[in-house]
């Protein structure tokens, strides 16, 4: 059973990143956290007087998944992180010197500031712009009523970021997960979900979908 958690919207200004994207060739070093902000840099990258000959800088992709958007453009990517969390990429950047060094970080209007605060602590100078933003969907609530409803409540739900807790509680209420296996993603997803009080069943390692179904499936 399927219950969207997040929608994706285009950013509520993209003044910042149309400036940032103007100001390519200054950059040393390009961040993509998530396909989705790979997909939505170069939509706003295809609207504005630049093309792919602007980008001069090294490329770095927090997980596989990323990865490969960023190389279907006909793209390398220079780091990639071994785990897919924020704190796995400051660690992959830790042998480059950033001091100085322009980063621009194009991700969703609300993220963690691991990362940014991690590179500027480096002495690097980073620009972090909004490329889109996380809502609930307006069905959320709706369709939660209809899943957990007592006759036909799943056995298990599983959450795929920190968004999709917050979002599922804020549409639901926790209490409907009561006798419900919970399954996270990984570790940031775990730590968001047990300040609202929910308790983790199963744990994904690797941090992925696949990792996912394993962690349940052992169970």
């Amino acid at each position: 059973m399927e219950m969207p958690t997040i929608e994706i919207v285009a950013a509520s200004d993209y003044g910042p990143l149309d400036r940032a994207i103007n100001a390519l060739p200054s950059y040393d070093w390009l961040i993509f956290t998530s396909v989705n902000g790979v997909r939505f840099f170069i939509e706003r990258l295809d609207r504005s007087q630049q093309d792919l000959r602007a980008l001069k800088t090294r490329i770095c992709a927090i997980g596989e998944a990323t990865r490969q958007a960023v190389e279907a453009l006909h793209l390398k990517v220079d780091v990639i992180g071994e785990e897919y969390v924020a704190e796995s990429l400051v660690d992959a950047l830790s042998k480059f010197d950033l001091a100085g060094k322009g980063v621009l970080l194009p991700r969703a209007a609300v993220a963690r500031d691991v990362l940014p605060r991690a590179l500027r602590e480096k002495g690097a100078c980073v620009d972090v712009v909004e490329a889109y933003r996380t809502i609930i969907p307006e069905s959320a609530a709706h369709q939660a009523q209809q899943i957990f409803a007592d006759q036909h409540k799943p056995d298990w739900i599983t959450f795929t970021s920190s968004s999709t807790v917050q979002n599922f509680v804020q549409a639901a209420g926790a209490k409907v997960l009561d006798g419900v296996k919970i399954a996270s993603i990984g570790p940031i997803t775990t730590a968001t979900a047990k300040k609202l009080g929910l308790a983790i069943t199963a744990e994904a390692s690797p941090y992925t979908t696949d990792g996912l179904v394993a962690a349940i499936a052992g169970l």
